[in-house]
């Protein structure tokens, strides 16, 4: 019957994922290279060429042609969410002297962390989680308040040519994720798992232009942005926006954990995280390759309170969203490795207190910094915010804090807010995490 209870489940999972799954022209991974039109930042000219032809004046700047790499870190911040730990809260051990197995752990577990225990031969865990992240910084920089500054082809040669774009970019980037993940205990001591996580990708951008002409003063018909408003049709600012989003499976995770050994109280055990990459990595769904994550787990209960250990280390395989998702190139993500400190506290016998700390080591991952520019012309001289990117190592850490409740014989829910410690990549200031577990 249980057998017949998970085969059910998984099958309900894979409906619910087929369901789900909706397909949009617009690619999600080209949105911040698209939001100006397929040639760039082109502005009006009534400049006449010697050919007679009109002057094409392309803009061109960090925002364009590597903000793109801004997928990247949101690909890696998607490999990187930690699906709450499969293992099941309830966990038990085979007593010989009564023939019956018994808990064999007063505490429900951590949240998103995991415990060395096992759940048990032949036990069977079903559970939901829904978690949600609205980003609003990049390595430190405010979404909200992104600058870029175009400069014209060829600007090293002045004249005309000195005029410059300034931009202030507004980012909307939002993730849900509601996973549904399904244990069984093969031994005592051998869990196998699947996660199947549905991920719902929203991203929007509003730019607002400005021209500055260092170059061509009070000549406003070289370039201009085509203004019915404004004198002349020649407008000096001009509102560019884009959004799209997308919904669907994500990347499947299966997992086998093994205790490897059990003194007392105290626990250790390891296991492998396969990343299947079934996301579809144009929307931002996945991440596009295959990923390895071997780690270990030490746990251990004294009376009420359980503290745990996680050490892992993350590797990624080839994507498009780490090269160019146009020309079809790719490239490596960058690898994790990650670790978790923490516990759980029992208050009662149906009620906890689940905290950690939890951290990665990003390697050689695209870095936003942002810099003045400084620009001159003959008609003048400006001073403004850019940006640039760099590859570079860099740690992320975040809290949590949460509890698990037994609401019923052998239902747990959980509640879990994870927020934001180091400003190091795509953040999050306090990300929303419910679930509900059901043991069999």
């Amino acid at each position: 019957m249980r057998m017949s209870a998970a085969a059910s489940c998984l099958c309900w999972l894979a409906l619910v994922a087929s369901a789900s799954a909706q397909t949009h022209p617009q690619s999600l991974a080209t949105l911040f290279e698209d939001v100006y039109g397929p040639n760039g930042l082109v502005l009006n000219s009534d400049d006449v060429l010697l050919d007679g032809s009109t002057h094409a004046a392309h803009f061109n700047s960090a925002f364009q042609s590597d903000f793109r790499l801004v997928n990247i870190a949101l690909t890696s911040q998607l490999a990187g969410i930690p699906l709450p730990s499969p293992a099941s809260g309830f966990t038990y051990k085979f007593d010989s002297g009564t023939g019956t197995f018994v808990r064999s752990t007063n505490s429900f577990g951590p949240i998103l962390s995991d415990r060395a225990e096992t759940i048990g031969r032949g036990r069977i865990a079903f559970g939901f989680t829904s978690q949600f992240f609205s980003f609003d910084h990049l390595d430190g920089v405010a979404l909200t308040d992104i600058p870029a500054v175009f400069r014209h082809d060829g600007f090293e040669t002045g004249g005309g040519r000195a005029d410059v774009v300034s931009t202030s970019n507004s980012i909307h980037a939002s993730v849900s994720q509601f996973a549904g993940a399904l244990s069984y205990g093969v031994t005592d001591r051998i869990d196998v798992s699947l996660a199947v996580p549905l991920v719902r990708t929203e991203l929007s951008l509003l730019s607002n232009a400005q021209i500055h002409r260092l170059g061509t003063g009070s000549n406003v018909q070289v370039h201009y942005f085509r203004d019915d408003l404004a004198i002349g049709g020649y407008g000096s600012t001009h509102q560019y926006f884009i959004e799209g989003s997308d919904s669907g499976i994500g990347d499947l995770l299966v997992r086998t954990k093994a205790t490897l050994m059990r003194e007392g109280t105290r626990a250790f055990a390891a296991g492998v995280d396969v990343r299947v990459p079934t996301g579809d990595e144009q929307n931002l769904l996945g991440a596009g390759a295959g990923g390895l994550r071997p780690f270990a787990a030490f746990s251990a209960s004294y009376r009420a309170f359980s503290p745990h250990v996680n050490i892992a280390y993350q590797w990624n395989g080839h994507s498009v969203l780490a090269g160019d998702v146009h020309e079809g190139v790719e490239a490596p993500l960058p690898d994790l490795f990650s670790y978790a400190v923490g516990g759980d506290l029992s208050l009662n016998n149906r009620f906890s207190i689940v905290f950690d700390v939890l951290g990665q080591r990003v390697l050689d991952s695209p870095r936003l910094t942002t810099y003045m520019l400084d620009a001159s012309g003959a008609a003048g001289s400006a001073s403004l915010p850019d940006i640039r990117f760099s590859n570079a190592s860099y740690w992320a850490a975040d809290g949590a804090l949460g509890f698990k409740a037994n609401v019923a014989s052998k239902v747990l829910v959980e509640f879990n807010l994870r927020f934001n410690i180091v400003d190091n990549g795509l953040t999050d200031r306090i990300a929303p995490l419910v679930g509900v577990e059901w043991a069999f």
